[in-house]
């Protein structure tokens, strides 16, 4: 969803994106090759590929409709910025509970699209080892969000 979002810039249509995603992954899971052990890269790539091909989609908005658009103001009305600054308040507090290099690696994984393997030689960690990391850090930060 990370991805979807920061490609696409939308909140509703990276939702529409993501159920696609769950979409093509169900249908082309006969090519997954779990022997590769890049399964996130594979789900990352997919998403990615899917949000490029939905902006080339965009249509381009002549001046006029350009002009319209401006003056809407498409953000979060003053009650969904208090929620989504609340929120992002108690994510930040949960991340804060992890180790340093836990929630960088994290935030590298999920937010950033970096694989497991990438992870393993920035942190010069067996492969596993950062499976592992990345397993007990999202755990952790289950508990913590769920309180």
């Amino acid at each position: 969803m990370g991805v979807l979002l920061r490609i696409l810039g939308n909140r509703a249509e990276s939702e529409d994106a993501l159920q696609e995603v769950y979409t093509r992954v169900w249908l082309r899971a006969g090519r997954f090759d779990a022997t590769k052990g890049r399964g996130m890269t594979w789900l990352i790539a997919m998403a990615r590929n899917l949000a490029i091909d939905r902006l080339r989609a965009r249509r381009d908005v002549t001046a006029e409709e350009g002009a319209v658009e401006a003056m809407v103001d498409r953000g979060p009305n003053a009650e969904g910025q208090a929620i989504a600054l609340g929120e992002a308040r108690r994510v930040a507090d949960c991340f804060a509970t992890l180790e340093p290099d836990r929630a960088e690696a994290v935030r590298r994984a999920y937010l950033d699209g970096h694989s497991y393997q990438d992870l393993a030689d920035r942190y010069a960690v067996p492969l596993n080892t950062m499976r592992t990391w990345l397993r007990r850090s999202l755990l952790r930060l289950r508990e913590c969000l769920d309180k």
